[in-house]
Parts: structure tokens; C-alpha cells; sequence
């Protein structure tokens, strides 16, 4: 909305610091702020009505003697990441850009299902919260919402340019180059890390399975739905440790917000010899107020936790992540950013396949780990809390870097 306002007061007025508003890294800089700054004003005040309103975090009986103590801990607190995400996009961002409004659906979408989830396990006193089924269904009418986007939408383009000259010579900062030169496709492509011509078009897979290209919106929607699905769950499960979840994301985050600026610069994609997409680089508003809103968040959520942020914000975080790396066409790159998500997916997946196939086979179930999620099982081991997120939060920095590395490792 500000953008809007400060666009005509420049070329009404020509007000001094008017102009700023057209620089992405200004608005960018401007939303991570204000992100931050909302929760860090009315944290306080939130976690002492969950806290009047007995909104606590349930006893999960996990037999951790940590997990006892915040029985009565504040939850839900994700409807605060929530709104310290949307706000500062609203205010600083471009709403008719076709990535914003996705991302602005995804977060109240996956957010309403979060939220319910979370309702049922602290109001109705239901531990396992919504039905499995019901969360996964929730997932993939999101995916169907995204791919369709994607895939129809005519702003959803990428774009080559025939020559650098002509990118030099257009003033990027403060209007789009000229569309002479320029060839807008309409494609399901996405990037492959490390391999030369790092490129892979869906269409070519569903020829390749189906024999028809026409099928390739249906390939595309399941690719997505599965991609939502995995990381929306897997930062679910990651949200066992105070802090563990948000800083992560912190991390995660800043790199979509790198990738999603230099994706949608038209000097740097050249440079970089990565897909230049148009219109992308508004995203990277959306990806610094999520920053913000995360480290706002961690500030109250930082060991000892003042405040939970529940299935609301886990979920919620998790569709973030995957449907920007979706848009910037590096989904393929979520294995390495999200590794610590990952992790914690594989160590349920491992642990209750392992158990039910020795319980099947010698009658007792075995485990691989103490105890899954994986961050629990280095609870078992002695590890304190602070020490477990420190490290995962190490590991997450060095697989943020590891992605920007591939871009240029090829």
C-alpha cells in the first residue's frame, strides 16, 4: 500500500525520500524491519493473553524431563509470525504481482489449517490435533492453488536475453528493461544444483513416463502438492526444541530472499547464468518479512520459551519455504537448504519403518534411534537443548551456504 502512496507522491510532488519506494532492496530492508519490530511490541502482550486465556502448550508424555516443564508454556504463538509476515508485505510490496498474492494465500491458507490443528489439541483436549488426513488434504488443495498459478498464470514467465548489452543499458532500478530482445516462455522449468546447463523441464519427465506432454499440468500439481507436503511436515517436526524451528527458518529465509533477488535481477541472472525471471524479485519483500518476523519471534521463543508457535506456525513456515523455492524455480535445491528439516523427516520415517518391520519379522520392535524426531534422540543422549539448537542452527548455515555455492559449482 505504501508503495502505491509514495509512487504517486513522487510523481505528483516529487517529494524528497519519495523515490526510495521504487528500490526493492529499500522495501526489502524497510519490511524485515517492520516485521520486527511488530512482534518485538506486542509479544509481551500476546503471550499474556494466551497465557490469561490458559492457550498452553498440552503434556505430549514424550518422558523427557524438559518437556515437563513447559506443560503450561503458551501456544499458537504462530499467529504472530502470521501477522508480522502479512502486514509489512501488505505495506511495502507490489499486490498486484502474481508471486505475492500466492505467497500472501499460502500463509493464511496453511495458517487456517495450523490453526485448527492447534484448536483441536488445546481446546477440545485432542493430542493429536486435526486428522492426518484432513492436514495432508489441506496440503495439497494448496499445491493444486500454487501449480495452477504457476502453470496458467500469464506473469509466470522466464525470460532470455539476447544480449547483456541490453540489459545494461535499460535503468533496472527504477523501471523493467524494454521488451525488445527479450523472449518471455511460458515453461516448467526448474534448476538442477551441480550439473552444467543446470536445467529440467517437467514437460520432458511427463513425455518421458506418458508419453504426452498435454499431462504435464497433472505431473506438475503432484510435484508441487508432494513438495508442500514435505517440508510443511518436516518443519512440524523439526518445532521440538525451543528456537529450533525459528532459527532455522532465519537462515533459510535470508538465502530464499538472496536466490529470490538474484533470480529476478536481470544483470545478476545474467552474470550468474541462472533463469531470469521477471517480476520475481517483489518476492524478496515477502522473504525479508518473514526473516523479520522469524527473528522477531525468536526473541520470545529463544530457550527458555516464553511462547510455543504451534502447528499455526510450524505449517505455516514450512508451505513458505516450499512454495518460494517453488517460484524461484530451486525446489530442487530444498534437500540442501532444508537439510535439518529433512533430517527430522527421515528420522520418523526411518524409525517407524524400522520398528514395524522387526516387530513383523522377530515379534519386538527395534529402533534406530533413542527416540524421533532426531532431536530428541540427542535429548536422550544428555544434550542439552541450547547445545542441540546451536548445532543444528551451525549446520543450517553451512547448508545455506552450500546453496549459493551452487550456483556457480556447476
Amino acid at each position: 500500500m505504501l508503495y502505491y502512496l509514495f509512487k504517486y507522491l513522487h510523481a505528483t510532488f516529487q517529494w524528497p525520500g519519495t523515490g526510495l519506494f521504487k528500490y526493492i532492496s529499500f522495501r526489502a530492508a524497510m519490511a524485515t524491519l517492520s516485521s520486527f519490530t511488530i512482534i518485538f511490541l506486542l509479544g509481551q502482550r500476546f503471550i499474556d493473553y494466551l497465557s490469561k486465556r490458559q492457550i498452553t502448550e498440552p503434556n505430549r508424555a514424550l518422558g523427557l524431563d524438559a518437556t515437563k516443564k513447559k506443560i503450561n508454556t503458551p501456544t499458537m504463538g504462530g499467529g504472530l509470525i502470521i501477522l508480522a509476515t502479512v502486514v509489512p508485505t501488505l505495506l511495502f510490496s507490489k499486490l498486484h504481482n502474481v508471486y505475492i498474492v500466492l505467497l500472501l494465500t499460502t500463509t493464511i491458507w496453511m495458517g487456517l489449517v495450523g490453526f485448527l490443528d492447534d484448536y483441536i489439541k488445546v481446546f477440545k483436549k485432542q493430542k493429536n490435533g486435526l486428522n492426518g488426513w484432513v492436514k495432508l488434504l489441506g496440503q495439497v488443495v494448496l499445491g493444486f492453488i500454487v501449480s495452477t498459478a504457476l502453470y496458467f498464470h500469464k506473469d509466470v514467465v522466464i525470460r532470455e536475453v539476447s544480449t547483456i548489452a541490453q540489459a545494461l543499458s535499460a535503468n533496472l532500478a527504477a523501471q523493467p528493461p524494454s521488451p525488445s530482445g527479450y523472449n518471455d516462455i511460458k515453461s516448467t522449468k526448474t534448476t538442477i544444483p551441480f550439473f552444467k546447463g543446470n536445467e529440467l523441464d517437467y514437460a520432458q519427465i511427463t513425455a518421458c513416463l506418458l508419453g504426452n506432454v498435454d499431462y504435464t499440468w497433472i505431473v506438475y500439481m503432484a510435484i508441487v502438492a508432494f513438495i508442500i507436503a514435505a517440508v510443511s511436515n518436516g518443519s512440524n517436526l523439526t518445532d521440538g526444541l525451543d528456537g529450533l524451528t525459528a532459527s532455522t527458518s532465519v537462515i533459510v529465509g535470508t538465502t530464499l530472499a538472496v536466490l529470490a533477488y538474484l533470480s529476478g535481477h536481470i544483470i545478476f541472472a545474467k552474470y550468474l547464468n541462472i533463469m531470469y525471471i521477471p517480476n520475481l524479485g517483489e518476492l524478496t519483500i515477502f522473504c525479508c518479512a518473514f526473516v523479520g518476523s522469524c527473528m522477531g519471534f525468536l526473541w520470545y521463543n529463544a530457550y527458555p520459551a516464553q511462547v510455543f508457535m504451534g502447528d499455526t506456525g510450524s505449517l505455516t513456515i514450512g508451505a513458505i519455504i516450499a512454495v518460494v523455492a517453488i517460484c524461484i524455480r530451486k525446489e530442487l535445491l530444498i534437500p540442501i537448504l532444508c537439510g535439518i528439516f529433512l533430517m527430522e523427516n527421515l528420522s520418523v520415517i526411518l524409525q517407524t519403518s524400522y520398528f514395524k518391520f522387526t516387530k513383523k519379522r522377530y515379534g519386538i520392535g527395534k529402533r534406530i534411534f533413542k527416540m524421533a524426531p532426531l532431536h530428541h534422540h540427542y535429548q536422550k543422549l544428555g544434550w542439552h537443548e541450547s547445545k542441540i539448537v546451536t548445532r543444528f542452527l551451525i549446520l543450517s548455515i553451512l547448508l545455506a551456504i552450500t546453496t549459493l555455492v551452487t550456483l556457480k559449482i556447476r
